[in-house]
């Protein structure tokens, strides 16, 4: 049976992601170090754990709601108004979802039909992209770049709309390059869109990581943005809960509506386990947030001096828990880098074109590894460069 034409075709053009790509190299590999993955080295916090366990004990284990337990989208209510300022009825503007990027996917295909036009920032995460044409639209990339640290301008997405746009993604705090937008800059992308009917997609998964002086400010805070705006977070990056497969998606009631019809029919309901785990992390889970992100924000630092001490052009991310730095002073591309650097020093990272193509001479590192990890890591990278560096001179 000849499989190729059976396939649906928009599924079988899509390439495979670029970091599980380096990932999957790594893991046969032995005495690998690999800063590949974007997944905290914490356990989740211990009290988080111990409502799930006591779930699973008094046999709480039946479907839930659609929308997921109505005390966990008040708990999600709750904490994105004190964190943020923003307030959602968890009766008709709240969803939880099987991670973060079930909530990515339900918007896309929800708000999108043949023709339209979603803007992407890159470099951003790998799964725009893909979700957009899925759903029939066409991802249009805004190039950002270090010179304006990695943000979206105002004068950019100016530059990119046309008659057919749809959606603009706004992946801020950034994954790949750690970028974040301020209150001003966000302000500038809001001005733009006022009399427009663009919808933003504001996925800010990394909202509680980022680090200075300033807080976190979410995009549909601002005077009149929320009615276009549908927020996407979750609980993986935060409250280290990636294998719990748990986010949520908060949005204007006729739009938390289609999207949880769409949800019903495509996984019912969120993990039922991980839901009473996460009422425990939204009521009380704050300290553990804090902790763990004045952990990231030390290595942040060090990772950072590291890279620009052995040569290297490195940008410095404010949120998230990533370096995006440049590679060009080996002479290597992203991917020559990558690959030389794992057979050689079985060192893993992703190579930035993993992000779309103007990621082309840089790489991603993730530092939610432990400070031994990474010191050894740039220990051997820094290795790496200098013998490339040699062999060009």
């Amino acid at each position: 049976m000849d499989y190729q034409t059976l396939f649906n075709r928009t599924i079988a053009e899509l390439k495979p992601s670029g970091i599980r790509r380096f990932f999957d190299i790594a893991n046969e590999m032995e005495e690998v170090i690999s800063l590949s993955i974007g997944e905290p080295d914490f356990s989740t916090p211990f009290h988080i754990r111990e409502k799930g366990i006591e779930s699973l004990e008094k046999g709480k284990t039946w479907y839930t709601p659609n929308a997921g337990l109505i005390a966990l989208r008040e708990a999600i209510s709750g904490y994105v108004q004190r964190h943020y300022g923003m307030q959602y009825d968890p009766k008709t503007e709240v969803l939880v979802t099987v991670g973060g990027s079930e909530g990515i996917d339900l918007c896309m295909r929800t708000l999108l039909n043949e023709g339209d036009e979603v803007l992407v920032p890159e470099p951003s995460f790998v799964c725009y992209m893909p979700l957009a044409k899925m759903a029939g639209a066409t991802a249009v990339p805004i190039v950002t770049r270090a010179e304006d640290e990695f943000r979206l301008t105002a004068q950019a997405l100016k530059a990119a709309i046309t008659p057919k746009t749809k959606l603009l993604v706004l992946p801020f705090p950034n994954n790949p390059t750690g970028a974040i937008m301020r209150r001003q800059h966000l302000e500038e992308i809001a001005e733009v869109l006022r009399g427009t009917d663009i919808l933003v997609l504001s996925d800010e998964i990394y909202g509680d990581l980022t680090y200075g002086g300033e807080a976190h400010v979410s995009f549909a805070s601002l005077p009149d943005m929320q009615e276009r705006t549908v927020y996407v977070s979750g609980f993986s990056k935060s409250f280290a809960m990636t294998g719990w497969r748990l986010g949520y998606v908060c949005a204007p009631a006729p739009l938390t509506q289609m999207m949880t019809k769409l949800h019903q029919y495509a996984l019912m309901c969120a993990p039922t386990t991980a839901q009473h785990a996460a009422i425990e992390a939204m009521n009380n889970g704050d300290e553990d947030v804090d902790m763990m992100r004045a952990d990231y924000d030390s290595r942040r630092r060090f990772i950072v001096r590291e890279l620009r001490d052995m040569g290297l052009d490195c940008f410095e991310p404010e949120g998230a828990f990533y370096v995006f730095p440049s590679v060009a002073v080996t002479g290597l591309t992203s991917e020559e880098f990558c690959h030389r650097l794992l057979l050689e020093k079985h060192v893993a990272v992703v190579p930035g074109n993993a992000f779309g193509d103007c990621g082309e001479g840089f790489v991603r590192i993730s530092y939610c590894y432990s400070i031994r990890h990474i010191t050894e890591a740039m220990r051997r990278m820094r290795e790496f460069v200098q013998e490339c560096r040699e062999k060009r001179s």
